[in-house]
């Protein structure tokens, strides 16, 4: 199943973008689901039908679902909730306050992403394309995977072991409701669930993201910011989709200046995100509701090209020899020496990148060695693994935390 994923600051324009799209791809005879994980949900209103949480056939080969975040939580998270409530009515507060606290903020988003593994292992769709909440929201969800992974690989097991020796001592000594194996179980199942998304999502050969933007200043920088992150957690972007650009026909001195303005955030678009293909959309004058419209904005955005396609190929991560030492190396578009940190433990780099950080499991031959140098060259960072001494002057302005070997 080809999986395509459209993300982009709130309001530009990804829903109809990701609508058009899967017309499209279901133009082609491709058995297409186009769905949403947007809690703001508008797909509904693009095709102007009733949607709901199961597949709904809108067009020939074309079907549509938006994701019930509450229906997903209770049938993810219920064994874990309660045990948390018993913990929470014990330390004094009442039911309901109870019931609340014992959701973390923005789960029910998280688990929207689940559909993608379910529709992903059916093998019912042909493509599959995720209209995604704005970039914020979108960024949670993809590093949510890589911050659990480090738990459950790391935490989960000794808890577990502890747990069951401690578990018949410790209720002879107070009252506090301990977590039994079906708690165990379901942050289990938790987990294989997401890493299952992930991996699907981390595919080269099954999905791409797409950003949206407009041309516009804010919109244009917070494109660059997700496009570093979405590179750190080894997400591929294979476009660049400009929308809503005025048109050569609107010729009112009024808008002459935007137009200008436009023009001049092309430039900087083209020259920031190249060589990604960047594709445009223009201003309609109407509002873009039904089939018909979303098939014209989709011929316009990509012409000849195969919207199913893997529009651009890169490696985020690549490891290679360089004498006697290995050199790591990841794409971190738009990235500063300033919000870079780099450090390693136990076998694993820790990259962090403005608020957002990644744990890399290394492998055994970059393992057993230490970072020598660490140097940004273009859009990438650039760290040798080596046996020697380390050169303070590459590194970045970053700690670095060595295991005592």
């Amino acid at each position: 199943m080809r999986v395509v994923l459209f993300t982009g600051k709130g309001g530009v324009g990804k829903t109809t973008v990701a609508s058009a799209t899967a017309l499209r791809i279901a133009s082609t005879g491709a058995k297409t689901l186009v769905m949403s994980t947007d809690p703001a949900h508008s797909l509904a209103d693009a095709f102007d039908v009733e949607l709901g949480p199961e597949p709904v056939e809108v067009e020939r080969h074309l079907w549509a679902e938006q994701i019930d975040p509450q229906r997903q939580l209770e049938d993810n998270w219920r064994d874990i909730q309660r045990h948390a409530m018993k913990v929470l009515t014990w330390a004094g507060l009442d039911e309901v306050e109870s019931e609340e606290l014992s959701v973390i903020p923005g789960l029910d988003e998280i688990f929207s992403l689940a559909d993608v593994k379910r529709h992903h292992d059916s093998g019912a769709y042909d493509a599959l394309i995720v209209d995604c909440a704005p970039t914020g929201e979108t960024l949670r969800l993809l590093s949510l995977p890589d911050v659990i992974s480090w738990y459950m690989e790391r935490i989960f097991p000794v808890e577990r072991r502890v747990m069951g020796v401690l578990r018949p001592i410790a209720k002879k000594m107070t009252a506090l409701p301990l977590p039994g194996e079906e708690v165990y179980d379901a942050v289990r199942r938790f987990y294989d669930r997401l890493d299952g998304v992930r991996r699907i999502l981390t595919d080269a050969s099954t999905t791409s993201v797409r950003l949206v933007v407009n041309a516009e200043r804010m919109v244009i920088a917070e494109a660059k910011r997700t496009f570093t992150y979405l590179n750190l957690f080894g997400y591929r972007v294979d476009a660049v989709i400009a929308n809503r650009l005025l048109p050569d026909e609107v010729s009112d001195p009024y808008f002459e200046g935007w137009k200008k303005m436009q023009a001049g955030h092309m430039d900087e678009i083209h020259s920031a995100f190249s060589p990604l293909p960047i594709l445009t959309a223009r201003l309609r004058a109407t509002e873009l509701i039904g089939a018909e419209l979303l098939a014209d904005v989709g011929a316009e955005v990509y012409g000849d090209l195969e919207p199913a396609d893997v529009l651009y190929s890169d490696d985020p991560m690549s490891i290679t020899r360089r004498d006697d030492s290995y050199v790591l190396s990841l794409k971190l578009p738009f990235a500063t020496r300033a919000e870079l940190d780099l450090s390693t433990k136990a076998g694993e780099l820790f990259v962090k990148v403005g608020p957002y950080r990644r744990t890399i499991m290394l492998p055994r031959v970059l393992a057993s060695r230490d970072i020598v140098s660490a140097k940004l060259i273009g859009d990438r960072i650039e760290i040798v693994f080596g046996r020697g001494q380390v050169e303070a002057t590459d590194r970045l302005g970053a700690r670095e935390r060595k295991e005592a070997r």
